[in-house]
């Protein structure tokens, strides 16, 4: 699965609105529809408190957090699926990508265009989710075709077939249907068979409710009624609202943005749980590495051995691992430093079966 994460949705959600405020850059953002052609990308960090705290009890000269890469993906429309509005190169953008963060247009505004006139959550999912169903039917149904007459070939390939035609001809009826492949409970080898086939609404998805400042204090109707259809897709529900996180974006120090979320009664920055729920769509965790140097976050894959990840940090620390010192935050956090840790017994050497967990601080011994 592709570690990045494509921002979709109907023209003039406000797609481009919310890139540019998560990524702090200037993609084009206009009222009108196809402003984004080509797909805007930018690497973006993870907030994460437990490097804030990390960097508290063991302050180092240098932070580096970890970073997660989004994509804005211009607008698509009815029709997409067949080629309208430049469907193809964007839903070829979609299948690129590894989550799917899809923006839903929850606020009304005279002043902004709605492609389709009017403000209607329910419908503007299901045109998305009917275009990439299509597209994704079209894909699985030419290798139905295929995979059919490559069955004349040979036994072992009559028995491949007795597993896979089965399981797209039952891909292909929820397809029809319009209905996304991830409400349909596939278990993890049924995903493995299809995973050559990049089906779009097998990915990961978040919904990104798009509010006015009212909606941010206030759920209003129009993301009730997200929530709703998220849960039935078993998909996370984020709400923000890009007007206001532009101009928070806008802000020069931490200080000021800190003291304009309080104005407003907000904690943190409604992108913070947007970026946090896209890495864990992903599949990616972190462990740390601290000291007087530098204080560090590495994303790794869920279910990474320890040589895997000393792997990320250089390949010679993999090909040369002897063994790994590991700690936990929680560890960290209780006994308030690294001597104490190790006073009390709880850093532990590990070998090359462990499988890192998220939140290990990590200090891998290797020989080259």
């Amino acid at each position: 699965m592709a570690l990045n994460c494509g921002i979709v949705g109907l023209p003039n959600v406000g797609k481009s609105t919310i890139f540019s405020a998560v990524t702090s850059s200037s993609a084009e953002a206009a009222n009108y529809p196809f402003c984004t052609i080509d797909p805007n990308v930018g690497m973006v960090a993870v907030p994460d408190p437990r490097l804030d705290k990390i960097v508290e009890l063991i302050p180092p000269k240098r932070v580096v957090p970890a970073t997660v890469e989004f994509v804005d993906i211009a607008g698509l429309v009815k029709g997409a699926s067949k080629g309208e509005g430049l469907g193809n190169k964007f839903l070829a953008s979609i299948r690129e990508v590894g989550v799917i963060a899809h923006v839903v247009r929850c606020f009304e505004n005279p002043d902004i265009i709605h492609v389709n006139n009017k403000v209607d959550p329910k419908s503007d999912i299901e045109t998305i989710n009917i275009e990439l169903a299509l597209a994704d039917y079209e894909t699985v149904e030419k290798r139905y075709q295929k995979q059919s007459k490559m069955g004349r070939v040979s036994k072992e390939m009559q028995k491949e077939n007795e597993r896979l035609l089965p399981l797209y001809e039952k891909v292909m009826k929820t397809l029809e249907e319009g209905r996304p492949l991830r409400t349909l409970g596939l278990d993890d080898e049924e995903k493995e068979l299809l995973y050559d086939l990049h089906l779009m609404t097998l990915k990961p998805q978040i919904f990104v409710c798009n509010v006015d400042e009212d909606g941010i204090l206030e759920e209003n109707e129009y993301v009730k009624i997200v929530r709703k259809i998220a849960s039935e897709e078993n998909s996370e529900v984020v709400v923000i609202s890009g007007k206001m996180e532009s101009e928070i974006a806008l802000l020069e120090s931490e200080e000021e943005r800190k003291e304009f979320l309080e104005s407003v009664g907000l904690k943190e920055s409604g992108l913070n749980p947007l970026v946090r729920a896209a890495y864990k769509a992903l599949g990616l965790r972190t462990f740390f590495t601290a000291g007087s140097d530098e204080d560090r976050a590495w994303t790794f894959r869920e279910g990474s051995t320890a040589p895997e990840c000393a792997g990320i940090i250089h390949s010679d620390f993999q090909k040369g691992f002897i063994k790994a010192e590991v700690y936990s935050f929680d560890d960290l956090v209780k006994y308030g430093s690294e001597l104490k840790v190790r006073e009390n017994g709880k850093l532990r050497l590990e070998g090359r079966e462990y499988i890192v967990q998220d939140g290990d601080i990590v200090f891998f011994k290797f020989n080259v």
